[in-house]
């Protein structure tokens, strides 16, 4: 056998697909225990002897202890491509013209088994092929502007995604999709909505939770939905497109400053906290939950602020934070920090000596509730009282996330308190709403709702 026919394997695993005469590529069936496992044996990365990695018959992948194997037999070489089939994107004149924005995220994909690494699919050829449901709906040209995870997405990705959407827009496109891994999604949504204000047409974030190789991806649905959203919707915000429900039914859409991601894993995992989302998408059809929306117009007019001040924090409190945090970010320089606060908006006693430094030293303080729901209320009780007497300013029901990037935003304006302070708490892009719906708390939340009708299929 050649030397790469046990890509990545060593150890114990290795040693048992050399005694079996097994190699990757190859279909095969594993007794493990009182289980038999048919799958193709993947390639792996280094750093672990222990393993074989199967891909099932059902599309998910499993790994099997070497040491528990009792039994392999082979049934030839399945080697798999995944390289994503290119087809000539079919251009329509009578269609919208929509532009997709790149940043490293997986839109439609395959997974690369021997490194780990997603390769996506993003010229225009390459989603065609993928999902060629999208020539139905627009013209698509895409830009790769990044090829980053989005836990690296930060300050110098976030000003030039707005200048490129200042562009895309003065170039008469009728909406814009953003490509994004879903990780920090929420951030990103939350900054732009700050940056860009004002356009006359969508800009929709989109990701996917599971890549293209997988029976349960996301991928084609959310992606379909947010074209969909670029190209129709009267809504010209800045918003998230994902799914609505665990299953592939629609996406709801939700507003750049009221979204959050809310698990690791599932795939409805954005959801709209304080409010309801702005509307859903469903078969190229929208219902809108919100009656405030900014309407699509056919100016190319639009403003972009793409300013930041790096040197700001979030603050999480919890029960016996010893003060030296908050006097470690005050002796580092930072000029801005955002406090998630217990319940209406606390701290401990011990925190009130160096916030009170921090607000004599100049460094801009807010108050923002780690409950996620509701709003700060610190007038209630005296360490709320005690905490507004000492420079800290509540932000309503703004997310930490979205208060942490409003701040590294405005700080980018404007250093004084008294103009910062009024930036801060004037809402722009509903980050601060009046009231919370009574409905918001639950809707989309995967409730009893959810289920009932779920169970309601097979009664």
């Amino acid at each position: 056998m050649a030397d790469d026919t046990y890509q990545g394997y060593s150890g114990p695993a290795l040693e048992l697909l050399k005694r079996e005469n097994i190699a990757v590529w190859d279909r095969i069936t594993v007794t493990a225990g009182e289980e038999e496992i048919e799958g193709v044996l993947l390639p792996r990365s280094a750093g672990d002897d222990d393993h074989l990695v199967l891909k099932m018959i059902t599309g998910y992948n499993i790994g099997i202890t070497a040491g528990n194997v009792i039994s392999i037999k082979s049934d030839g070489s399945r080697k798999a491509n995944y390289k994503i089939p290119e087809k000539e994107f079919p251009f329509d004149p009578k269609k919208p013209n929509v532009t997709i924005l790149g940043t490293g995220g997986t839109i439609a994909s395959r997974l690369d088994y021997r490194t780990g690494a997603v390769i996506p699919a993003f010229t225009p050829g390459e989603l065609f092929g993928a999902v060629p449901e999208l020539a139905d709906i627009a013209n698509i040209n895409t830009k790769k502007l990044f090829g980053v995870f989005s836990e690296n997405m930060g300050p110098h990705q976030w000003k030039v995604l707005a200048e490129h959407i200042k562009k895309e827009i003065e170039s008469g496109v009728k909406g814009i999709c953003i490509g994004h891994g879903t990780d920090t999604m929420h951030y990103t949504a939350a900054v732009l909505s700050f940056m860009v204000q004002g356009s006359p047409v969508p800009i929709v974030m989109v990701g996917s939770q599971r890549s293209s190789d997988r029976p349960s991806s996301d991928a084609a649905r959310t992606l379909i939905g947010s074209v969909n959203t670029a190209a129709y919707s009267d809504a010209a915000e800045v918003m998230v497109c994902m799914f609505g429900t665990t299953s592939d039914r629609f996406c709801y859409l939700h507003r750049g400053t009221r979204v959050r991601k809310m698990h690791s894993s599932y795939r409805n995992t954005f959801k709209t906290l304080g409010d309801v989302p702005l509307g859903k998408v469903e078969d190229g059809k929208f219902t809108y939950y919100k009656k405030d929306i900014k309407r699509r117009r056919d100016d190319r007019e639009v403003e972009i602020y793409p300013h930041w001040e790096d040197r700001i924090a979030i603050l999480y409190y919890y029960p016996n934070m010893d003060p030296d945090i908050l006097e470690s970010m005050i002796d580092k320089g930072y000029k801005g920090i955002i406090i998630a606060g217990t319940g209406l908006g606390h701290v401990n006693k011990p925190l009130y000596d160096p916030i009170q430094r921090a607000h004599e030293e100049g460094i801009h303080m807010y108050m923002s509730v780690q409950t996620l729901f509701g709003y700060t209320q610190m007038f209630v009780y005296d360490t709320g009282r005690d905490l507004l007497s000492r420079g800290v300013v509540p932000l309503g029901n703004m997310l930490p996330e979205v208060a942490y990037c409003k701040l590294g935003w405005a700080l980018g304006h404007v250093q004084e308190a008294e103009p910062l302070n009024k930036l801060m708490v004037e809402p722009i892009a509903h980050e601060i709403t009046p009231r919370e719906p009574y409905n918001g708390f639950v809707m989309g939340q995967g409730g009893m709702g959810a289920v009932e009708e779920f169970l309601a299929e097979y009664n």
